[in-house]
């Protein structure tokens, strides 16, 4: 899996990482956040796109952010690209607790945002897709809250 970073360009999940630990050791003192959301964009019954974002947020001092984009089959069910989106931000985030917990240097609050609302067609689902979260072990954000999946995932989605 490969990510992209504004500054360095196509980097792997290994560098990804590394970075991130680089980036938190520069201020270790500062209060860090990691902030993972995914959003899509559906093409024409062709294909959807799915944009995974990495937020390393310094607290009130900046931050820097990742993201990977995939291509898959075209879904009709909106339900299934939320619960698809919920998956991809779920799996990026284990993989990178795993590595936090093997590292033991950084402290990371780790947060979930989701693209869904209480003002939109994805209201219905909010319920589901939190709980997904939050019984795998992470705070979960919805909009207008979830900037991670609402504004720097979706800005690459296109």
């Amino acid at each position: 899996m490969f990510f992209t970073s504004p500054s360095k360009g196509q980097i792997s999940f290994q560098e990804l990482f590394e970075d991130l630990v680089r980036y938190t050791n520069e201020y270790p003192d500062d209060s860090y956040k990691l902030i993972i959301g995914t959003d899509s964009h559906s093409f024409l019954n062709d294909c959807v796109i799915f944009v995974t974002a990495v937020v390393v947020h310094r607290v009130g001092k900046g931050g820097r952010f990742f993201y990977h984009k995939q291509k898959t089959r075209y879904m009709d069910s909106l339900r299934q690209k939320i619960y698809y989106e919920t998956f991809l931000s779920l799996e990026v985030a284990t993989r990178l607790t795993e590595n936090i917990a093997q590292n033991g240097d950084i402290r990371l609050n780790v947060e979930i945002h989701l693209d869904v609302g209480e003002k939109g067609e994805t209201r219905d689902i909010i319920k589901e897709v939190v709980g997904m979260v939050i019984g795998s072990g992470y705070q979960a954000f919805i909009k207008p809250d979830s900037f991670g999946a609402a504004t720097v995932a979706d800005r690459f989605t296109r």
